[in-house]
């Protein structure tokens, strides 16, 4: 079993004098002002939840971008604060963007040319070559800051998606001695889709100048090996996993993060949680006997119309659960600035006032929305409270909220409703298994959910358990630079 404590242990032998860094757009913490205080906030999100841990750890520093409205008035001359706030462990290097930075290279290129690229979900991808120019210049600001920090002494650097192809081809450049890796988050695309990005043969090369280069499975691993035969003058090497491009090789392997389960579970029953618990039937508004809960940033990949096609598609069939069920959906804003994000906010709240002016009797209605930001505490007593956790993403590289509500159900109260084409289901078998595009079948599902004998439920969630208390973050890190150090 990995420990935090192993980790630590094994990171010494393996790493011993080396300096250690990971880089990443999202930053695990941010400071913003609430009145004249600053207040700190920890990011929601796979990537934060799994590396915060890591670095916890590891020590060693974080460099992102500062998003906060506070972040400057925090850092040192370096532009450096040390995190977390109550129990410090890790720097964290803040990086400046201009709003023109930010609007090219994170609403531009990473989020509306990758991220649709990537995510197989009809949606085009748009091209901006204004968009790449920025891109690529943000990353040597990245690159320029771990070369800043890495000075002669040997350094691993981690990097961490796709806002971050070109960071490492940028430090090898300057310094051919830094090891470099990078993990991918998000799916990879088939050939075909791949093959219509301008820009693929930069991205190609950016991605190979890692030392080793990180899916979450085997599935997208092939893919990208499979570009790579066929997008560039590459040798491929399938038993090994690995392409030698330009005399440097690459290793390609697949690492399903995940979270640190003991710690999740600890946390969610703490006391301050379970008196949240107590206090949610005063918070949702509508009465319920039933609680269905989702929790996603709200992003057209997460299938949240579709879970709403899906809830008014069971209530209509089973009536009998009209005025008993409730579905709350948590869910972040984010990517403001893009259009289509706006419009899909619109269409969301659109079909949630349009399925509850259906289904509303009294005081009861199906399905509450809250865009707030929450703290994390009340995350873990939604997942504590819910008779269901509703994961529909039409497309999902892991996705962790499954996995921080199988840990956090420590009752054994709740099921796990998971969609196919989320890298989670492959190891989560024994979630109630689903299509979100197959409406029909997603409300049967719903109703299976409700209806399982807890005994049932009781098996499912402790199977579930098992199995990513046996892969939590540690192994992934654990297992990520055991590979690396096989070099």
């Amino acid at each position: 079993m990995w420990t935090k404590e192993n980790l630590q242990e094994m990171l010494k032998q393996k790493l011993e004098g080396y300096q250690f860094m990971v880089v990443s757009n999202r930053e695990p913490y941010s400071h913003e002002y609430e009145g004249r205080k600053i207040k700190c906030f920890k990011a929601i999100g796979g990537l934060v939840t799994a590396l915060d841990s890591v670095l916890q750890s590891t020590g060693g520093t974080w460099i992102a971008y500062g998003s906060g409205d506070a972040d400057k008035d925090v850092v040192d001359k370096n532009d450096i604060v040390r995190m977390p706030v109550n129990n410090p462990r890790y720097n964290l290097k803040r990086i400046w963007l201009t709003k023109e930075e930010e609007n090219d290279f994170y609403y531009g290129y990473s989020n509306q040319a990758l991220w649709p690229l990537c995510h197989i979900v009809y949606r085009q991808p748009l091209f901006n070559v204004s968009h790449y120019n920025t891109y690529l210049n943000v990353n040597k600001k990245f690159a320029a800051a771990v070369l800043d920090i890495a000075g002669k002494e040997k350094s691993f650097v981690w990097t961490q998606d796709y806002q971050m192809c070109l960071v490492a081809k940028f430090i090898k450049e300057a310094n051919p001695g830094i090891i470099t890796a990078l993990f991918w988050h998000i799916p990879w695309p088939n050939p075909e889709v791949f093959r219509i990005c301008p820009q693929k043969i930069e991205i190609m090369e950016g991605l190979l100048s890692n030392d080793l280069l990180g899916f979450h499975i085997h599935y997208h691993c092939h893919r990208f090996l499979e570009a790579c035969e066929q997008e560039i003058e590459a040798k491929v090497q399938w038993e090994e996993m690995s392409v030698t491009y330009k005399g440097h090789t690459t290793l390609v392997r697949p690492f399903p993060i995940s979270i640190d389960t003991q710690n999740v579970a600890s946390q969610a029953n703490l006391h301050f949680v379970k008196n949240e618990i107590d206090n949610l039937p005063d918070e949702i508004d509508p009465p319920y006997e039933i609680l269905a809960v989702g929790v996603d940033r709200i992003d057209y990949t997460k299938g949240i119309v579709e879970k709403l096609y899906a809830i008014d598609r069971f209530l209509e069939k089973y009536p009998q659960y009209q005025g008993r069920f409730v579905f709350f959906q948590q869910g972040a804003l984010s990517r403001l600035h893009i259009k289509y994000y706006k419009e899909y906010i619109d269409r969301i709240q659109a079909l949630t006032e349009e399925i509850n002016w259906k289904y509303r009797c009294g005081k009861w209605y199906p399905i509450v929305l809250n865009n707030r930001r929450t703290e994390y505490y009340r995350q873990l007593a939604l997942y504590r409270a819910a008779d269901i956790c509703i994961v529909s993403s039409l497309h999902d590289g892991m996705n962790l909220v499954s996995k921080e509500f199988v840990a956090s159900n420590t009752d054994f109260k709740g099921m796990l409703i998971l969609s196919k084409f989320t890298g989670a289901s492959r190891e989560l078998k024994e979630a109630i298994l689903i299509n979100p595009y197959d409406i029909e079948n997603f409300a049967d599902s719903i109703k299976e959910a409700i209806e399982l004998s807890q005994d049932e439920k009781t098996s499912r969630v402790k199977k579930m358990q098992e199995t990513i208390e046996e892969n939590n973050v540690y192994k992934w890190a654990g297992k990520f630079i055991e590979n690396l150090a096989k070099l």
